[in-house]
C-alpha cells in the first residue's frame, strides 16, 4: 500500500529507538505490556532531559529521555507531560481547550480563503465515495472498492477524515492486527490530502489521531510503505518519529521502489 503525497512542513525531527516507552497525554502506550516499574502507580514517575518539541495543531510531541538511559533512547510524548497508569479508557490526546481554535488553519497565502477544519471518524458507507475520490487522485496504484471496504469495514475506528464544511479534504485508512503471532502491528494503508489544502498539517493531524487510536488498542509498532521519491510523505512521517526500515524494490505496479517506515511504540 502507499501513502499519497500529503503535505510538507518544517517540524523538528524526533529520533526514536526500539527500546522505548510512548506516552500520550501522560499515558504510557505500553498499557498491556508496560514494565512493572512504570505501570505501578505507587512509583514516582520522573521525566528529565526534554530535547525537542513539535506542535501539531495543538497536539504537542516531546522527545524526552529518562535518567540512566542512553542518549539514543528518546521517548515520544503526545500532549501533556504528567504521567499516570495507562488506561485506554482515559487516554485523551485532544488539544487543550485553549488550543482547540488552532484547528482552524489559516490560508497558505493571501490569495486563499480561510478554511475551517474539523476531524471526524468514519461513520457509514455514505462516506466511502468521498474517501475513494480523494485517495484515487494521488496514489500510483488503482484500488477497487473491495480494498477500501476490507480496511474500513474491519477497522472503522482507524479511519479518520478531515472536513472543510461538507467537503472531505483529507483521509487516513489503517488497520491493526497480529504480526507473526507475536506483536500487534498497526499499518497505515492510505493517506491523502487535497492538493490545495496541503501545508496546513492536515496529514500530520490525521496520522496522530490514527496512532492514538492504535495505542488505545495496545499497538506495539506502526508500519507503512511509500514511494522512495515521495519526499513530502517521507518528511511528514520522519518528523513524527518513523524511521526507514527497508527498501522494497519495484514494489509498485509502475515499477517504483518503496521504503518501509516503522515507528516503535514500545
Amino acid at each position: 500500500m502507499e501513502s499519497a503525497p500529503a503535505e510538507s512542513n518544517n517540524e523538528t525531527s524526533i529520533k526514536t529507538s526500539q527500546d522505548r516507552n510512548v506516552i500520550l497525554n501522560g499515558e504510557f502506550s505500553t498499557s498491556c505490556h508496560g514494565k512493572e516499574g512504570i505501570s505501578d502507580p505507587e512509583q514516582p514517575q520522573i521525566i528529565c532531559g526534554t530535547k525537542k518539541v513539535t506542535d501539531l495543531n495543538g497536539v504537542t510531541i516531546h522527545a524526552q529521555s529518562y535518567p540512566g538511559s542512553s542518549s539514543s533512547e528518546n521517548h515520544l510524548t503526545l500532549g501533556h507531560t504528567d504521567q499516570s497508569k495507562c488506561d485506554p479508557s482515559t487516554t485523551d490526546m485532544s488539544p487543550p481547550e485553549e488550543q482547540k481554535p488552532s484547528e482552524q488553519a489559516g490560508p497558505a497565502d493571501a490569495s486563499e480563503k480561510s478554511i475551517n477544519l474539523t476531524y471526524v471518524g468514519y461513520e457509514s458507507e455514505l462516506q466511502m465515495e468521498a474517501i475513494m475520490a480523494l485517495i484515487t487522485k494521488d496514489l500510483s496504484e488503482p484500488y477497487s472498492i473491495y480494498t477500501y471496504r476490507y480496511f474500513i469495514h474491519n477497522w472503522p475506528k482507524l479511519c479518520f477524515l478531515a472536513m472543510d464544511g461538507e467537503k472531505c479534504v483529507g483521509a487516513v485508512v489503517c488497520k491493526l492486527d497480529m504480526h507473526k503471532n507475536m506483536i500487534r502491528r498497526g499499518y497505515i494503508a492510505m493517506l491523502a490530502v487535497e492538493k490545495e489544502y496541503r501545508r496546513h498539517k492536515i496529514g500530520s493531524n490525521l496520522v496522530v489521531r490514527a496512532i492514538k487510536a492504535m495505542i488505545e488498542d495496545c499497538c506495539d509498532e506502526v508500519v507503512l510503505e511509500t514511494e522512495v521519491s515521495n519526499t513530502a510523505a517521507l518528511r511528514l512521517y520522519e518528523n513524527l518519529g518513523f524511521v526507514r526500515d527497508k527498501r522494497l524494490f519495484r514494489y509498485y505496479l509502475n515499477g517504483v521502489d518503496a521504503l518501509r517506515l516503522k515507528l516503535w511504540l514500545r
